[in-house]
């Protein structure tokens, strides 16, 4: 059984269109959905039958890593050891579950193929309609120590097999993040300071450090809307965010060098935004 966690923050539609997908993947019986609802509108989300087990909590807005974390705890009290950090803005390819299955007989903490879904590219008018689908936003990923910066390998390029290795990787996107109990009973759960953004690279920098290698699998596929609930890159939630916690982040991780330099960095904005 695998746990899948996933955040609604005034997007009862696109949770719906996640279910909606889950339910066509092969073995989704045994698939168990928590859903943090932080929702500042609440609706009546009324939950369908569905082969695997949803379940929603109402929440308080603590967080995305609050709310992950929440759901980590609902799933050790139900016994269950697999866990899944995912998006609401994404669809699922039908095999995600018996790839993730496999792959957790192997690895403790690992992601898999992300592409953008059809029409969701950042760079719309570059490609051609039959390569729509097949365009990557996430195929393994690096940390820029220098600059602080998690880069996604391959992003933006039509998938022509160059990224179909199960491999190490260095950095796993919280779009969809896999971990077993065994990383939380070693480094404990996610970090909740930072609000929004850079908590999946805090939780995987941290199970590096505990001696955790992680994976990469090509096999393991879902299609991401991309930025559907923070109101797309470059929004001004998105901005904040990323620029706040890049500096919380960059304290605790970094090389002393580019400590100073994000911190002269962050106080010179500060001072020019007056």
């Amino acid at each position: 059984m695998i746990g899948l966690i996933t955040v609604n923050y005034n997007q009862y539609k696109l949770t719906y269109e996640f279910l909606e997908s889950l339910k066509t993947v092969k073995g989704a019986k045994n698939i168990a959905v928590y859903i943090a609802d932080i929702s500042s509108k609440k609706e009546d989300f009324k939950i369908s039958k569905y082969p695997m087990k949803v379940v929603l909590k109402q929440l308080l807005n603590k967080g995305y890593a609050y709310s992950i974390n929440e759901g980590i705890k609902y799933f050790i009290n139900k016994n269950i050891k697999q866990f899944c950090a995912i998006n609401n803005d994404i669809y699922f390819d039908k095999n995600f579950y018996l790839e993730a299955e496999k792959t957790f007989e192997k690895a403790d903490i690992f992601g898999g193929k992300i592409y953008y879904a059809p029409g969701y590219e950042y760079h719309k008018n570059r490609y051609k309609k039959k390569d729509l689908g097949k365009v990557f936003w996430y195929a393994g990923g690096s940390i820029d120590w220098n600059h602080v910066y998690c880069h996604h390998r391959g992003v933006d390029e039509v998938d022509k097999g160059q990224y179909d290795n199960f491999e190490k990787t260095d950095f796993i996107t919280g779009c969809m993040l896999f971990f077993n109990k065994k990383v939380i009973e070693k480094i404990g759960f996610w970090d909740e300071k930072y609000f929004l953004y850079f908590e999946d690279t805090d939780f995987c920098e941290r199970a590096k450090r505990a001696g955790f290698s992680l994976y990469y699998n090509p096999k393991i596929i879902i299609y991401h809307k991309v930025s559907q609930s923070t109101g797309g890159s470059g929004s001004s939630i998105h901005q904040r965010y990323q620029e706040k916690n890049k500096v919380i982040f960059g304290l605790k991780y970094a090389p002393l060098k580019t400590k100073i330099h994000l911190l002269k960095n962050y106080v010179f904005k500060k001072i020019f935004k007056k």
